[in-house]
């Protein structure tokens, strides 16, 4: 693998530093950020959302794979996250960093790809279901690796990662990102 594959691009760079200047420590990991370039990238005219902007970390790995015929809209609950975040893509008409509850994003919707990284995943995942276009790719990350079946956290079984997993309209696979960290990777069906 050439270096330049894991080089870090420059949006991300400056996501991060915002990240730092802000104080937040939940920015997407480098490794689901591959991911979500990819993701990206396998939409080059798609509708690409996130749900939990922070410091525009993630959203800018969502950037670095975004085609030129592509939008990516995000949200974030904090209006200085929001605010700061919005900065990093204040030259990219493709990009709309909205401030507010995830919900504001169902105006936006289907959605080619959607990482549901903040409100949404928990509070009503039947919903961010049903806001994927078919063949619409939805990333979760931010999973503790399991061995078993049904999957299990902290001893009990894992009612929201077994939702997704098992969600009859999805087809969904569960991915380790680092060897204590996993994405659950899920594709909606036609």
């Amino acid at each position: 693998m050439m270096i330049a594959e894991r080089a870090v691009p420059p949006r991300v760079a400056a996501a991060e530093r915002v990240a730092s200047e802000a104080g937040f420590r939940k920015s997407c990991i480098p490794e689901v950020g591959r991911l979500l370039r990819l993701a990206a990238a396998a939409k080059p005219h798609g509708v690409i959302a996130e749900s939990g902007t922070g410091s525009g970390v993630g959203t800018a790995w969502l950037h670095s794979g975004l085609g030129a015929g592509a939008r990516l809209v995000t949200v974030e609950c904090d209006a200085v996250l929001s605010r700061r975040a919005a900065g990093v893509f204040a030259d990219d008409d493709r990009v709309d960093v909205l401030t507010g509850d995830w919900r504001l994003l169902e105006r936006q919707a289907p959605f080619d790809v959607f990482f549901c990284d903040g409100g949404g995943k928990r509070d009503d995942p039947e919903r961010v279901v049903e806001l994927l276009a078919p063949g619409g790719l939805l990333i979760l990350d931010d999973f503790t690796p399991s061995p078993d079946w049904p999957p299990r956290f902290e001893g009990d079984v894992d009612e929201l990662r077994l939702f997704y997993l098992t969600h009859p309209a999805l087809d969904a696979t569960e991915i380790l990102t680092t060897p204590a960290s996993s994405a659950v990777l899920a594709a909606r069906r036609g």
